[in-house]
């Protein structure tokens, strides 16, 4: 079990993104699938944009090398008591799009990222901070909130810019320097529930007991990959450093 998140101070603005991280932490099958969509571009040098409390983290820490960055003290203390013991591990702050340089002269082969772009105002200055973290032929491995129809309270809580199009990320990776190399979707499941929570009822946090069910349903989920038509709650987006 995730241990409970430090008791240090955060700030007043992200409450509600710490209460949504600690109860996404008590949704093991959804994280497995959101990691599982991932990985196949994940390499063995990777640094986390934006790793929370760990909920992705926890399957990127058994690699050769991994770096992980948050902006806030409080996560970055969470992270240290639960993947600080790994010699491979290191725990960093990073608040992009400034990038240390030594986290720039590394450098990468993989910047991962899970529901972070959309937090960030300039989001091109963003992946092009990522990209020079990259190796030439790495990869920014990305998860971003989909569909702008969806947009609504929970968005506006969580601090979100905005919701992409494959158009508009199309264009932010371009804009970066980075070459897209896949771009799908993802938790078509997912859209409903985002709707009637976010837009309708008008909550900023989602409920616990609909997310155990959600996760619950997982297996049945996954079959969204063999629809011959492909929409869903989020985008899984992949940009390679060419040069």
């Amino acid at each position: 079990m995730t241990p409970p998140l430090s008791t240090s101070p955060l700030p007043s603005a992200d409450q509600v993104g710490a209460a949504t991280l600690e109860r996404l932490a008590e949704a093991p099958r959804f994280n497995r699938w959101m990691y599982d969509r991932l990985a196949p571009w994940i390499g063995d040098a990777v640094i986390e944009v934006g790793s929370g409390i760990g909920n992705l983290s926890q399957f990127l820490v058994d690699r050769d090398r991994v770096v992980l960055t948050d902006t806030e003290p409080a996560y970055r203390a969470h992270l240290e008591q639960r993947f600080g013991d790994r010699a491979q591990v290191q725990i960093r702050s990073l608040t992009l799009p400034d990038a240390p340089p030594d986290l720039q002269a590394e450098p990468f082969d993989t910047v991962v990222g899970l529901n972070v772009l959309e937090h960030i105002e300039g989001d091109v200055d963003a992946l092009a901070a990522m990209r020079a973290m990259l190796r030439p032929g790495g990869a920014v491995v990305l998860l971003v909130p989909a569909v702008p129809a969806l947009y609504g309270e929970l968005d506006r809580a969580l601090g979100h810019h905005r919701r992409y199009t494959p158009a508009l990320l199309r264009g932010c990776f371009a804009s970066a320097g980075l070459t897209m190399r896949h771009m799908e979707y993802f938790n078509l499941a997912g859209m409903p529930g985002w709707w009637w929570v976010g837009r309708v009822l008008q909550r900023s946090v989602i409920p616990v007991g609909g997310l155990r069910w959600y996760d619950a349903l997982v297996p049945l989920f996954k079959f969204e990959r063999f629809l011959p038509w492909r929409w869903g709650q989020s985008l899984i987006a992949i940009g390679v450093r060419t040069v």
